[in-house]
């Protein structure tokens, strides 16, 4: 194959020097290219170099999942839970609605019961994430976590099974709150937005849209960070000399989540830091 075409169709690129990389960004003297900059080398104290992640409506999930897997050292808990593989038939018991999941398209193949196909998707999740948590060779865990997001039907199966975790974690979270348990801050946020008052609100106009035609909103980064139990450490460029400039997703995370750091100038469109500086590491 031509290498441009192979090229564009990395979902993450192979490591660049930060600085080299925000110099060829942002060469102007705008005030813009000036905060960027000052970004930038705040990030660089802390990590050597960026990978850029492939820009569709699905790059915070393949930066986050990408991280939380090529740092995976064992399973998280909910993904050893018994039932992990039961969600879609249990919730499709109780929530008649979850019919309309719209899954991603498979040419040519007709669509069964959607459970079956959820369930293989997170089937597809433990798997990927047992074998790489097992693999103990840093060098050796980047070629395997390279080699699963060129997989183009893996990956896209991946991002599924985060969006129904992401649906789960919202019904948990909605009836949490109805019946006055306690409940993160965004949750209420989540479902005061006229356009998700609902889970099922929240699956027909956001999740079901997602990588097809919006990326992630905030509220929904708090939601991915919940259904993975993962703090999201996100540099957020723009907003360099103020105090959203390090925001972490959720703002009060649990102590024993693990943390995965990610790069957005924009809040749109989400890059990888790598290589942690040596004197950083603690």
């Amino acid at each position: 194959t031509c290498s441009l075409l192979t090229e564009y169709k990395l979902s993450v690129s192979p490591e660049m020097d930060i600085m080299e990389y925000c110099r060829k960004e942002w060469r102007g003297n705008t005030p813009a290219a000036k905060r960027m900059r000052k970004g930038y080398e705040a990030v660089a104290q802390k990590f050597a170099s960026i990978r850029r992640i492939r820009g569709d409506n699905y790059c915070a999930f393949r930066a986050t999942l990408f991280q939380a897997l090529s740092q995976a050292t064992q399973l998280p808990s909910w993904l050893m839970n018994e039932d992990f593989t039961m969600l879609p038939e249990n919730l499709l018991s109780q929530y008649d609605w979850i019919k309309q999941w719209q899954l991603k398209q498979k040419p040519g193949k007709k669509m069964g019961d959607i459970s079956d196909e959820i369930k293989e998707y997170l089937m597809l999740l433990r798997e990927k994430w047992k074998n790489l948590s097992e693999i103990k060779g840093p060098m050796e865990k980047q070629e395997a976590c390279d080699k699963l997001f060129k997989n183009e039907e893996e990956e896209y199966s991946l991002y599924e099974a985060l969006k129904f975790l992401m649906l789960s974690t919202a019904i948990r979270l909605y009836n949490d709150g109805r019946n006055g348990r306690r409940v993160p801050v965004f949750s209420w946020l989540l479902f005061a937005r006229d356009t998700s008052s609902n889970p099922c609100q929240l699956m027909h106009n956001h999740l079901n849209h997602i990588g097809h035609s919006i990326g992630l909103e905030q509220v929904e980064m708090f939601l991915l960070a919940y259904a993975l139990q993962y703090t999201i450490q996100v540099y957020r460029l723009y907003k360099y000399s103020t105090d959203e400039f390090i925001t972490l997703y959720p703002s009060d995370p649990e102590e024993d989540w693990p943390v995965v750091t990610l790069i957005t100038e924009d809040d749109r469109h989400y890059n990888i830091p790598v290589r942690m500086c040596q004197e950083t590491m603690v």
